[in-house]
């Protein structure tokens, strides 16, 4: 079995920590997949004390683990992933990827593991509603690049007379940040990292829900040059069978209901038609 590393890489290149040394013996034999992750946006991925943590930090860990390949994290804003999954300078994309039609012509998608809808973060203090928090003058924070920042040009922005702007963040941790003082007057984003934000004691509450049943998945780039589709579908339905999957989430977020994996795959994903890679009994007709 081949080792795993961890290599933590911002904007400059660092050091990589081998986890497992052990196993390291037969390294040398592949380089280790490049995991692309956006490092800030928790409780997907992000850095503390100098390490990565996140669920989608731990799967990935956990996966390797299991299938016996190496891999070292790469952090990269969120607007650069697809592009540099799409031009193969990373191997994996790794964080709380939608799985939306628009992508699944660039990348290819692993077996859904999570399944989100988005909601209208506002100031604690804010007396604005699901639908006053996205017009009548209203500036809403995206992530730029985001399937929110998608859904609110398609279906608000570019579909109606609406007095809207939107605030375009390389990351959503900003975008909050931007919200508690004013700057803004309300944020879209995952139902997921909504919780966390107030669970961490940001001044935000939950003005209402936007019901889109989104998959998230995994993802590599399209035709899967590096043959790595099977090896992580195998890999996210071991550790959910085995209940890591779920010890994972639940550190992260405790109590949560955990999806079945897989859940549903929309028939735009190519790479979820039967027979799926490395589980030929999944997939749709």
């Amino acid at each position: 079995m081949k080792g795993i590393k961890a290599s933590l890489l911002p904007a400059a290149l660092m050091g990589t920590m081998v986890i497992g040394s052990g196993m390291a013996s037969s390294a040398s034999a592949q380089d280790p997949y490049t995991v692309g992750v956006e490092a800030s946006f928790p409780p997907w991925a992000y850095v503390e004390g100098g390490e990565f943590k996140g669920i989608a930090i731990d799967a990935m860990e956990a996966i390797a683990e299991e299938r016996g390949i190496e891999i070292e994290f790469q952090d990269m804003p969120f607007p650069s992933l697809i592009p540099a999954l799409a031009a193969e300078k990373i191997d994996i994309l790794a964080t709380g990827l939608t799985v939306t039609e628009e992508r699944s012509e660039n990348i290819d998608f692993t077996i859904p593991w999570w399944e989100t809808n988005d909601v209208v973060l506002v100031p604690e203090d804010s007396e604005l509603n699901v639908f006053t928090a996205v017009c009548c003058g209203a500036r809403v924070g995206v992530q730029g690049g985001s399937s929110q920042q998608a859904w609110m040009e398609e279906n608000v922005v570019n579909s109606s007379d609406i007095d809207v702007e939107l605030a375009k963040y390389d990351n959503y941790v900003t975008a909050v940040d931007d919200m508690a003082i004013g700057r803004i007057s309300s944020v879209i984003v995952d139902d997921t990292s909504a919780q966390e934000y107030i669970n961490a004691g940001k001044p935000v509450k939950m003005a209402g829900k936007i019901f889109i049943r989104a998959p998230l998945a995994l993802a590599v780039s399209k035709d899967d040059p590096q043959e790595i589709l099977g090896d992580l579908n195998q890999g996210i339905l071991a550790i959910y069978e085995s209940g890591e999957w779920g010890d994972i989430v639940n550190g992260y977020i405790p109590g949560v209901t955990i999806p079945a994996i897989p859940g549903h795959m929309p028939n735009f994903v190519d790479t979820y038609q039967k027979p799926v890679a490395g589980l030929p009994d999944l997939g749709n007709e």
